[in-house]
């Protein structure tokens, strides 16, 4: 596998250097965003000698060396040592979990192995807060958590050769300034490629080697049916209900108002029994769960409710597959529609997504603000999203290049004027700032 430059390599090694093995590291992800491959080249390249266990087909024995053999640590070691035919060397070699969600017993051995101090530990997992894995263990407060998202805009330029544009861009969006015709539609049309092809690992690969989108299609074809599989193997019991509730996420952000409604699964639908479902795929992190606060002026967490919320793809590549998956490649539209800028369709869908997935990789969790009032429309107001800055909050409203008016924004402005830094706009043309709203390329999300 050809190497894409990830910035949370620099996050690894902050933390070896800091940690000095007085903390194991546990890096959560999608299945397929690259963890592995990441843990396995950092183990390469920053230590003497690495051994890799990977819980999603260790062999018995070394099950059995979990399970009889951890409580003499010296025979532990020498026996994973030889097993994997490695020599470990005293605070020079690294032991990684891999999957480590799909045998608790190894993490729970964390504890006593960071505590012994000889090597480094990195676990790798997915789903695993999952209460069933987690129910007769003791989560180690030895573990650092760090989350591996999807490849970012700047990180998919860089794959494709480009790390100039990306300090560009972020010295117009610190001072403000339009980037310029030119250059904000060589971007945009970068931009678009983006969109296109997401950022799971294997899919940038395939694009970066073929530029084919109908080789990336199905590439991003596998990886969705990986998500099933997982489904089926890991959410016993109610994987009808996650099924359910994924395959209808593209139907439900092509609605005007995004927010997900159960009663198009069934009449019947109450979000109590569907409740473990939304958590599933949101911890999987296969979704971005996207919460409505009902009083953005103590603290967005503080009036989230749970019972409305938009349910984002966490990767925008593969919701665009996800989209026609039961039609061939040939059929899907989207791509003609991103690519020639014709995007009027389900513009917002995707512009939305892909906002969500932005914030959400700056390590905000999301909200949005969602007012009816059938009575007085006056005071009736839908906001995209609501970030904090400065401790303040920050409205951010998702439009097309041909937007006419923005009138929740002006309502909401209004009502929430003392608790409010700035207001945004993303959208698709070059950065301005007019009626004190600052609008900025819908590819800048990944500055705020």
């Amino acid at each position: 596998m050809a190497m894409l430059k990830r910035k949370i390599y620099d996050d690894l090694l902050t933390w070896k250097k800091k940690s000095d093995g007085a903390t194991a590291l546990m890096i959560d992800g999608a299945r397929r965003v690259g963890k592995s491959f990441l843990c396995e080249q950092f183990a390469k390249n920053e230590y003497k000698s690495h051994i890799i266990i990977d819980f999603g087909n260790a062999p018995k024995d070394i099950l059995d060396l979990f399970l009889n053999d951890s409580s003499n640590l010296d025979l532990f070691f020498a026996k994973l040592s030889a097993f994997y035919s490695t020599t470990l060397y005293k605070r020079k070699s690294a032991i990684i979990f891999d999957e480590v969600q799909q045998f608790p017993r190894a993490r729970q051995l964390i504890k006593y192995l960071v505590a012994d101090g000889r090597y480094d530990f990195i676990e790798t997992g997915s789903l695993i807060r999952l209460k069933k894995n987690v129910q007769d263990i003791i989560i180690p407060s030895e573990e650092e958590h760090i989350e591996m998202f999807p490849l970012d805009f700047e990180e998919f330029l860089w794959a494709l050769g480009d790390n100039a544009t990306a300090t560009l861009m972020r010295q117009c969006f610190d001072s403000k300034a339009p980037l310029g015709q030119a250059l904000h539609k060589k971007i945009m049309n970068d931009f678009r490629q983006y969109i296109l092809v997401g950022g799971m690992p294997q899919a940038v690969l395939e694009y970066v080697k073929t530029k084919d989108f109908e080789a990336v299609d199905a590439v991003k074809r596998r990886i969705l049916k990986l998500y099933r599989d997982d489904v089926s193997k890991f959410a016993e019991g109610y994987e009808d209900k996650v099924f359910a509730i994924f395959d209808e996420i593209p139907g439900q952000l092509s609605k005007k108002e995004k927010k997900y409604h159960l009663s198009s699964i069934s009449k019947q639908a109450r979000f109590r029994s569907y409740k473990d479902s939304f958590v599933w795929l949101s911890e999987a992190m296969v979704v971005n769960t996207c919460l409505n606060t009902t009083d953005p002026n103590i603290g967005l967490a503080l009036s989230a409710d749970y019972a409305t919320q938009k349910c984002y793809m966490a990767d925008t590549g593969l919701l665009i597959t996800h989209t026609f998956m039961d039609s061939p490649y040939i059929d899907n539209d989207l791509y003609k529609a991103v690519l020639f800028d014709k995007l009027s369709i389900n513009e917002g869908m995707i512009l939305e997504n892909i906002a969500a997935q932005m914030l959400r990789r700056n390590g905000h969790k999301l909200y949005f603000y969602s007012r009816n009032d059938k009575d007085h429309r006056e005071n009736h107001m839908e906001i995209d999203f609501l970030i904090t800055e400065k401790r303040k909050v920050a409205p951010i409203e998702v439009k097309s290049g041909s937007y006419k008016s923005h009138s929740s924004l002006d309502k909401f402005k209004k009502k929430f004027s003392s608790k409010l830094s700035n207001s945004y706009i993303l959208y698709t043309k070059d950065v301005m700032i007019k009626d004190e709203i600052i609008h900025l390329p819908i590819y800048m999300t990944m500055f705020l």
